[in-house]
């Protein structure tokens, strides 16, 4: 256990109400560094403000650990939220999530044990709209095979008439315009594209306009006149495979799909054959299910596909701000006050 004093100095402009001398509070975290763990960068900021625990001395200690923790510092989904976690942390207070998917969470479970949980939905904006803006333009000109053809040993000369396609004045459908999707539809009408999307609740007319949107009510209209169809969607029962055979054949055989939200809101097996059958020309994945994919499944295989391992929030600002995020509602929610991001329901 990594033990913090209360005399440490602590980070500016947080509203922290704690008394002197006192014991810090306990936050629960997966481990130290490691591909799940607390970034390293972070741990200093972090053990001015708590006792850091990590599950595996939780799971040696927890006599003595389990009442010291009052919140838990989900990060990377991790640790993992279960029933039996719950139980063992008898003075819990709050989960606070990095990022803003919740669907690694039991929403409903979790309250039940009288625990608020937070995310971090604001901090991973900017992010996540560069990282779809920048699949759109690689899946647009092609650039992985591009990339091969550059380094590829037996590349004596280029190929003069060997193109990708352009995206100004093409058009973008975006299937779920939050806050993500409508910082998407900012960036891509600074290319000059032709913008469609489709939401639970169309945006007010004045935001439509100010990015040049148009609304389609149905999913089946964008899909069928859209170049490039991008998901932004969260993940929820109404989502889950939204793209099935179905929706794929609506698209045209030149479009080209790029998912920044979840892995489950595509059927991959569908996907596969869409792409194998020519029914859409290319995808760009920034997610998959499960993560990491199987090393042999055939998307692996599949040169008109493009995978990136989850990466929209991942920037050292933006992690910066997501970690600091968390510790304000941990800090909020340890003080009985309102917390900026509370989530209630999945």
């Amino acid at each position: 256990m990594r033990i913090a004093t209360a005399r440490s100095p602590r980070p500016e402009n947080f509203s922290v109400r704690m008394n002197k001398g006192k014991e810090l509070p306990g936050a629960l975290v997966e481990e130290i560094g490691g591909p799940d763990g607390v970034m390293e960068e972070h741990v200093d900021f972090l053990e001015k403000l708590f006792t850091l625990v990590t599950l595996k001395e939780l799971n040696e200690n927890k006599e003595q650990l389990a009442e010291k923790i009052v919140c838990i510092f989900n990060w990377a989904n991790k640790p993992d939220v279960s029933s039996e976690l719950l139980k063992c942390l008898p003075r819990l207070k709050v989960i606070a999530s990095a990022g803003a998917g919740v669907d690694h969470l039991d929403i409903k479970m979790i309250s039940s044990y009288g625990v608020k949980v937070a995310n971090t939905p604001h901090a991973v904006t900017n992010s996540t709209a560069d990282l779809a803006m920048t699949l759109l333009l690689v899946v647009a000109r092609n650039f992985m095979e591009a990339h091969r053809i550059a380094v590829s040993p037996s590349t004596v000369r280029f190929d003069a008439n060997w193109i990708g396609g352009d995206i100004t004045g093409k058009t973008l459908g975006i299937v779920g315009m939050g806050r993500i999707g409508y910082k998407i539809a900012q960036r891509a009408k600074a290319f000059e594209m032709k913008i469609v999307y489709h939401n639970r609740h169309r945006r007010p007319e004045e935001e439509e306009q100010s990015v040049g949107a148009s609304y389609c009510a149905r999913l089946d209209d964008l899909l069928q006149q859209s170049d490039y169809v991008m998901l932004v969607v969260n993940l929820n029962s109404d989502t889950e495979k939204i793209i099935g055979k179905r929706e794929l054949h609506m698209m045209k055989p030149s479009a080209k799909l790029i998912n920044i939200s979840r892995g489950l809101v595509v059927d991959q097996d569908a996907l596969v054959e869409a792409l194998q059958t020519g029914q859409i020309t290319a995808a760009a994945l920034d997610v998959t299910y499960p993560e990491p994919l199987p090393r042999d499944h055939p998307l692996l295989k599949l040169r008109n596909v493009i995978l990136t391992p989850h990466m929209g929030s991942a920037t050292f600002e933006t992690r910066r701000i997501m970690m600091e995020a968390m510790v304000q509602s941990m800090i909020d929610a340890i003080n009985n006050l309102p917390m900026s991001y509370e989530v209630t329901r999945n």
